[in-house]
Protein backbone atom coordinates (compact mmCIF):
# COMPACT_ATOMS: atom_id res chain seq x y z
CA UNK A 1 0.00 0.00 0.00
CA UNK A 2 2.86 2.43 0.81
CA UNK A 3 4.29 1.85 -2.69
CA UNK A 4 1.06 3.14 -4.28
CA UNK A 5 1.04 6.20 -2.02
CA UNK A 6 4.69 6.93 -2.83
CA UNK A 7 3.97 6.57 -6.55
CA UNK A 8 1.00 8.99 -6.22
CA UNK A 9 3.18 11.55 -4.41
CA UNK A 10 5.85 11.28 -7.13
CA UNK A 11 3.26 11.79 -9.86
CA UNK A 12 1.81 14.84 -8.07
CA UNK A 13 5.30 16.29 -7.57
CA UNK A 14 6.13 15.78 -11.27
CA UNK A 15 2.84 17.42 -12.32
CA UNK A 16 3.50 20.37 -10.00
CA UNK A 17 7.03 20.78 -11.40
CA UNK A 18 5.88 20.65 -15.04
CA UNK A 19 3.00 23.03 -14.30
CA UNK A 20 5.46 25.51 -12.77
CA UNK A 21 7.79 25.24 -15.78
CA UNK A 22 4.95 25.78 -18.26
CA UNK A 23 3.73 28.80 -16.27
CA UNK A 24 7.26 30.30 -16.08
CA UNK A 25 7.87 29.83 -19.82
CA UNK A 26 4.49 31.36 -20.63
CA UNK A 27 5.33 34.44 -18.51
CA UNK A 28 8.71 34.79 -20.24
CA UNK A 29 7.13 34.50 -23.69
CA UNK A 30 4.47 37.08 -22.82
CA UNK A 31 7.15 39.45 -21.49
CA UNK A 32 9.22 39.08 -24.66
CA UNK A 33 6.19 39.86 -26.80
CA UNK A 34 5.66 43.18 -24.97
CA UNK A 35 9.34 44.04 -24.46
CA UNK A 36 10.28 45.85 -27.73
CA UNK A 37 7.45 48.39 -27.57
CA UNK A 38 8.21 49.31 -23.98
CA UNK A 39 11.94 49.71 -24.59
CA UNK A 40 11.53 51.72 -27.81
CA UNK A 41 9.05 54.10 -26.19
CA UNK A 42 11.10 54.49 -23.02
CA UNK A 43 14.33 55.11 -24.91
CA UNK A 44 12.97 57.44 -27.55
CA UNK A 45 13.64 60.98 -26.37
CA UNK A 46 14.61 63.33 -29.17
CA UNK A 47 15.10 67.08 -29.23
CA UNK A 48 15.21 68.85 -32.57
CA UNK A 49 15.48 72.43 -33.75
CA UNK A 50 13.34 73.50 -36.70
CA UNK A 51 14.14 76.59 -38.74
CA UNK A 52 11.92 77.95 -41.50
CA UNK A 53 13.35 81.20 -42.82
CA UNK A 54 13.84 83.46 -39.79
CA UNK A 55 11.45 81.47 -37.58
CA UNK A 56 13.14 79.01 -35.23
CA UNK A 57 11.62 76.58 -32.74
CA UNK A 58 12.73 73.64 -30.61
CA UNK A 59 10.66 70.55 -30.00
CA UNK A 60 11.20 67.54 -27.79
CA UNK A 61 9.56 64.18 -28.45
CA UNK A 62 9.06 61.18 -26.16
CA UNK A 63 7.94 58.64 -28.72
CA UNK A 64 9.64 56.05 -30.89
CA UNK A 65 8.22 57.38 -34.17
CA UNK A 66 7.88 60.96 -35.38
CA UNK A 67 6.18 61.84 -38.63
CA UNK A 68 7.22 65.17 -40.12
CA UNK A 69 4.80 66.95 -42.40
CA UNK A 70 2.09 69.48 -43.06
CA UNK A 71 -0.78 67.22 -41.97
CA UNK A 72 -2.23 68.15 -38.56
CA UNK A 73 -1.89 64.49 -37.53
CA UNK A 74 1.91 64.60 -37.84
CA UNK A 75 3.82 64.62 -34.57
CA UNK A 76 6.14 67.28 -36.01
CA UNK A 77 3.77 69.66 -37.79
CA UNK A 78 5.49 72.10 -40.16
CA UNK A 79 3.24 74.70 -41.76
CA UNK A 80 5.09 75.27 -45.02
CA UNK A 81 3.92 74.77 -48.60
CA UNK A 82 7.28 73.21 -49.48
CA UNK A 83 6.69 70.38 -47.00
CA UNK A 84 4.51 67.42 -48.05
CA UNK A 85 1.55 66.33 -45.90
CA UNK A 86 3.58 63.30 -44.75
CA UNK A 87 7.11 64.26 -45.70
CA UNK A 88 9.53 62.18 -43.60
CA UNK A 89 9.68 59.84 -40.63
CA UNK A 90 12.13 59.62 -37.75
CA UNK A 91 11.96 56.29 -35.95
CA UNK A 92 13.84 54.79 -33.04
CA UNK A 93 14.73 51.12 -33.25
CA UNK A 94 17.77 48.93 -32.62
CA UNK A 95 19.05 51.63 -30.24
CA UNK A 96 19.37 54.30 -32.96
CA UNK A 97 17.31 57.02 -34.61
CA UNK A 98 16.62 56.51 -38.31
CA UNK A 99 15.37 58.97 -40.94
CA UNK A 100 13.44 58.10 -44.07
CA UNK A 101 11.64 60.00 -46.79
CA UNK A 102 7.97 59.11 -47.21
CA UNK A 103 7.79 59.78 -50.94
CA UNK A 104 7.66 63.56 -50.55
CA UNK A 105 7.33 65.85 -53.55
CA UNK A 106 10.43 67.95 -52.82
CA UNK A 107 12.46 65.13 -51.31
CA UNK A 108 14.37 65.02 -48.04
CA UNK A 109 18.02 65.93 -47.67
CA UNK A 110 20.28 64.63 -44.93
CA UNK A 111 23.41 66.77 -44.56
CA UNK A 112 22.73 68.16 -48.07
CA UNK A 113 22.50 64.71 -49.68
CA UNK A 114 19.26 63.22 -50.96
CA UNK A 115 17.81 60.68 -48.54
CA UNK A 116 17.08 57.61 -50.67
CA UNK A 117 16.73 54.90 -47.99
CA UNK A 118 16.31 54.75 -44.21
CA UNK A 119 19.52 56.10 -42.70
CA UNK A 120 20.90 56.24 -39.16
CA UNK A 121 20.95 59.74 -37.66
CA UNK A 122 23.87 61.20 -35.74
CA UNK A 123 23.87 64.13 -33.33
CA UNK A 124 24.24 67.38 -35.25
CA UNK A 125 22.79 66.00 -38.50
CA UNK A 126 20.78 68.44 -40.60
CA UNK A 127 17.57 67.18 -42.17
CA UNK A 128 15.94 69.38 -44.81
CA UNK A 129 12.28 68.95 -45.71
CA UNK A 130 11.41 71.52 -48.35
CA UNK A 131 12.52 74.86 -46.92
CA UNK A 132 12.36 73.57 -43.33
CA UNK A 133 15.77 72.84 -41.82
CA UNK A 134 15.70 70.38 -38.94
CA UNK A 135 18.75 70.04 -36.73
CA UNK A 136 19.11 66.94 -34.55
CA UNK A 137 20.06 68.49 -31.19
CA UNK A 138 20.08 65.74 -28.58
CA UNK A 139 18.64 62.40 -27.79
CA UNK A 140 18.76 60.40 -24.66
CA UNK A 141 18.44 56.68 -24.06
CA UNK A 142 17.40 57.05 -20.43
CA UNK A 143 14.37 59.19 -19.54
CA UNK A 144 15.73 60.01 -16.06
CA UNK A 145 18.80 61.68 -17.59
CA UNK A 146 17.21 64.11 -20.03
CA UNK A 147 19.59 66.61 -21.57
CA UNK A 148 18.83 69.83 -23.33
CA UNK A 149 21.04 71.55 -25.88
Amino acid sequence: MSGIILLGIRILAALALYSFLVWALWLLWRGLQQHPEKIDTAMAILQIQIQIGEQEQRQQFHTSEITIGRAPTCECFINSKTVSTRHARLSFHHGQWWAEDLGSTNGTLLNQEKLLEPTVLMLGDILQCGEAIISIQTWNNRPEEESYA
